[in-house]
């Protein structure tokens, strides 16, 4: 071990000692520079650009030394160097660090030519750049920004409400067959015993009849809509959107170049009398609970929808993103359910009955796209994650998913009900939509009030979070008609005492503004 002086009065955090660490020097034996010089060389351009922070460890003279295939001496001799020059210094017993202060001739030192390095060379300056888009999906929303204290934010759960107990008893036991599991590549389109689960699961709940094999596992709605665009979306493919949509689909195709086709939504969902003509590859709908007005399919549309789609051959893209939540009555029949003609992609996930963190949803294809969509699916990812999928594997096999959405729904509605009998008792009659189902509701603002933008500017003022579709990151609104009244709330991550404060307010801030 070498030993040079140490720098006083420093302390540097302790670093784990890794013997495996091998850093990005090598040596030419035909270089007119000594062995000892390109070492020390090196040394120095790791330090000055940053890749040896100071106080990290570097590896040990023998262990250097096996790495370059040089004897020992030549790298004590170049070690000896660098701490004389203040770069390094040894500490007894324990290792050989960077110096905190880098030496006061390191400018000269950057300004040197490097050994043996070709000259540099000006950048390419027509080269391809890469899609940069309007923006990301406005979904994610670091907990260090939240400082309102009534949020009502779209599409957030309650961490109260997170199956811990059983998730963590669940997971330990799932790392039993760790060891065999985590040496071997899965099917990359998930879990067999998943998928298996899955479809036994959407029977009873979405009337879907479909084998596992048409089961792909993928991380979240967005990875599933991204698998579908690799399928079928490049420049100029037309795909059909509902108006207004959730953006994070509607930039992802135009990622791939679609040139989009906005139909309108009214109070019965997507206008299937406005649905194009022409041909379109796919078409994307919300049709439990349309985001972000809250409305659904009608029965009837969703037979003209179907058939509309056979007609121009198109694929639908069914994205059932909480359907989890249904409030009043039954629900109706899914669009895959639906489906005779085999057009019917159907996306979820666990995003919303979960949490969104655990990065797990799926989708199912038409038989006709298995081998297409599984081989795609192999070369974006080969596969997720095994312990998430294992773990929700026993979640839904002994029975905790169930119960869970069992206290879920119980929970939301309660939520759901004190958010409406306050926006009653504050605001008289109000028009909602999206009462029946999902986690947000949709209140259309009655003449007397402000535009929307207006009221959630003055809200915050409050304390109080409520989003205009303007306003909101999540929407693309653009192509809807009096998208200035839509005022959007979600309930699901409030308590109903905060439900109740939030609205009074919100009628606080609304009656101050005018």
């Amino acid at each position: 071990m070498l030993y040079g002086r140490r720098e006083a009065g420093l302390e540097y955090p302790a670093a784990r000692r890794n013997d495996a660490v091998q850093l990005p020097i090598s040596v030419d034996s035909e270089s007119p520079h000594t062995l000892q010089a390109q070492i020390v060389e090196q040394f120095h351009d790791l330090i000055h650009e940053g890749h040896l922070p100071p106080g990290s460890e570097v590896p040990s003279s023998r262990e250097l030394s096996e790495q370059l295939r040089v004897s020992r001496n030549t790298v004590t001799e170049a070690y000896e160097r660098l701490i004389a020059e203040g770069y390094l210094y040894a500490q007894r017993a324990v290792g050989t660090f960077v110096t905190k202060t880098v030496p006061e001739d390191s400018i000269a030192a950057r300004d040197r030519q490097p050994l043996d390095r070709a000259p540099s060379h000006p950048r390419v300056v027509n080269l391809p750049l890469p899609y940069t888009g309007r923006g990301s999906p406005g979904l994610h929303d670091a907990a260090t920004h939240r400082v309102l204290l009534y949020d009502f934010a779209l599409g957030r759960i309650d961490p109260k409400s997170f199956p811990e107990k059983t998730w963590r008893r669940l997971t330990l036991d799932c790392l039993g067959g760790a060891p065999a599991r985590m040496s071997e590549y899965i099917d990359p389109a998930g879990l067999p015993e998943l998928r298996q689960l899955i479809t036994s699961f959407l029977g009873p709940t979405r009337r879907m009849i479909a084998p596992p094999e048409q089961v792909i596992i993928v991380a979240g709605c967005q990875q599933g809509l991204s698998l579908a665009a690799h399928l079928f979306v490049g420049t100029g493919t037309r795909v059909v959107m509902e108006a207004p949509c959730y953006r994070g689909a509607a930039f992802l195709f135009e990622s791939y170049g679609a040139e989009l086709v906005p139909v309108p939504v009214d109070e019965l969902g997507i206008d299937v009398g406005r649905l194009p003509e022409r041909p379109a590859k796919l078409a994307y709908v919300t049709p439990s609970h349309q985001f972000p007005t809250g409305v659904t399919l009608s029965l009837d549309r969703r037979i003209a929808l179907l058939e509309w789609a056979a007609k121009v051959g198109a694929y639908v893209l069914e994205v059932d993103y909480d359907g989890d939540f249904r409030y009043e009555d039954s629900p109706l029949p899914s669009l895959y359910a639906l489906d005779r003609h085999g057009c019917v992609i159907y996306i979820s996930s666990f995003s919303r009955s979960i949490g969104p963190g655990l990065r797990l949803g799926y989708m199912v294809v038409p038989r006709d796209l298995i081998r297409a969509a599984t081989t795609m699916k192999a070369l974006i990812d080969n596969g997720l994650p095994w312990l998430e999928q294992a773990t929700l594997a026993q979640f839904i096999r002994d029975g905790s998913l169930v119960s869970h959405l069992k206290r879920l729904r119980a929970t939301y509605r309660k939520r759901r009900d004190a958010l409406i009998g306050a926006l009653h008792r504050h605001f008289g009659d109000v028009e909602i939509s999206g009462a029946e189902s999902g986690m947000h509701v949709a209140w259309r603002l009655p003449p007397a009030l402000p535009p929307a933008q207006a009221v959630a500017l003055a809200a915050r003022a409050y304390g109080v979070g409520v989003y205009s579709l303007e306003g909101s990151p999540a929407c693309l609104d653009e192509h809807m008609e009096s998208r200035d009244r839509i005022l959007l709330l979600g309930y699901t991550s409030l308590t109903e005492e905060q439900i109740e404060q939030g609205v009074a307010k919100l009628a606080t801030a609304i009656n101050r503004g005018r």
